[in-house]
């Protein structure tokens, strides 16, 4: 069963990366590069997004800006938009 913290993963913001970016080394390393509260983690070559980081996002947007256009997708769950 998950603890108390596991259930707030994730409540204010949703991060979705496209496949083809996940699968990109040389975006996996930028991502993992700027992104100043570790949501996105090299997994051998492959992104993994941290959980547990999630609700850390300042929407600073640099991950949008790293990655190549429309691919990475972060959704605010409290209201539905997602940044461009």
């Amino acid at each position: 069963m998950a603890d108390a913290a596991d259930k707030l993963n994730g409540v204010f913001i949703e991060v979705a990366v496209d496949d083809a970016a996940a699968n990109d080394p040389a975006v996996v390393a930028k991502l993992e590069e700027v992104c100043p509260v570790d949501i996105f983690k090299d997994a051998g070559g492959r992104l993994e997004i941290v959980a547990a980081h999630l609700d850390e996002c300042v929407l600073c947007k640099l991950c949008i800006e790293a990655a190549p256009a429309s691919t990475v997708h972060v959704r605010k769950l409290y209201d539905g938009t997602e940044l461009s």
